[in-house]
């Protein structure tokens, strides 16, 4: 495996996750697909991971933080469960043994929060109250949020039809498209596209048919 993976974040990416081969990973039972890599083994990532049922990964601390949203199944360590939907920030310092008893499938990103204390987050986002959007037919879910990092995480759920206008991406945008499509003026994405929008990319997002997506921002203007 390469040592890296679109590692150039000045540069635009889309990736169709669901068209990519699963890949082993250091547990027998767990699988990804990786998106971008800087480094190796232990190294910033982010990636698609399965896990089987009855699956689990040894015990572990993450220097930089974590970031996880369950996909799929429900996803579990030593401190709870977490159904298909639940958004997950273990801060620099937090440390688990995860495993699944039915099988899941998550969305990680990996030594990517550095920079002083950070709380742990955990949101139900079934249940959560989502909040009216910029724009009508756009509604919002913040996740994530601290006026301590330049990071901001949420949900946006596209009604059909809905738009966001051309923009900058000031500070970058990275999306993961969790159901419907989405569409922009370089094409249309289906569940499971990632795209990684570099800092003051030109972007105009909306959606014929609805969609939900999770979408970062602010934290690639200064790349590693």
């Amino acid at each position: 495996m390469a040592d890296t993976l679109n590692a150039d974040f000045t540069q635009r990416v889309v990736m169709d996750t669901a068209e990519m081969e699963w890949q082993a990973s250091p547990s027998p039972m767990v699988w990804r697909k990786r998106l971008d890599l800087v480094g190796g083994e232990s190294s910033r990532v982010t990636s698609v991971v399965r896990y089987d049922p009855k699956s689990s990964f040894p015990e572990h601390d993450h220097p930089e933080g974590e970031e996880i949203f369950v996909l799929e199944g429900i996803f579990s360590d030593e401190h709870g469960d977490y159904p298909v939907g639940t958004y997950l920030l273990n801060p620099p310092g937090f440390r688990h043994a995860p495993f699944s008893r039915k099988g899941c499938t998550i969305f990680v990103k990996l030594r990517q929060y550095a920079g002083g204390r950070r709380e742990h987050v955990v949101v139900d986002t079934k249940t959560a109250t989502w909040a009216p959007g910029p724009l009508p037919g756009v509604d919002v879910l913040p996740l994530y949020r601290s006026p301590s990092h330049p990071e901001s995480m949420e949900l946006l759920h596209f009604s059909g039809g809905a738009s966001l206008p051309h923009h900058d991406c000031s500070g970058g945008a990275e999306i993961f498209v969790l159901d419907g499509a989405l569409e922009d003026d370089d094409g249309s994405y289906a569940a499971g596209s990632w795209l990684r929008l570099p800092d003051g990319c030109p972007c105009a997002l909306r959606s014929k048919k609805g969609c939900t997506l999770y979408i970062k921002r602010g934290h690639l203007a200064a790349p590693d």
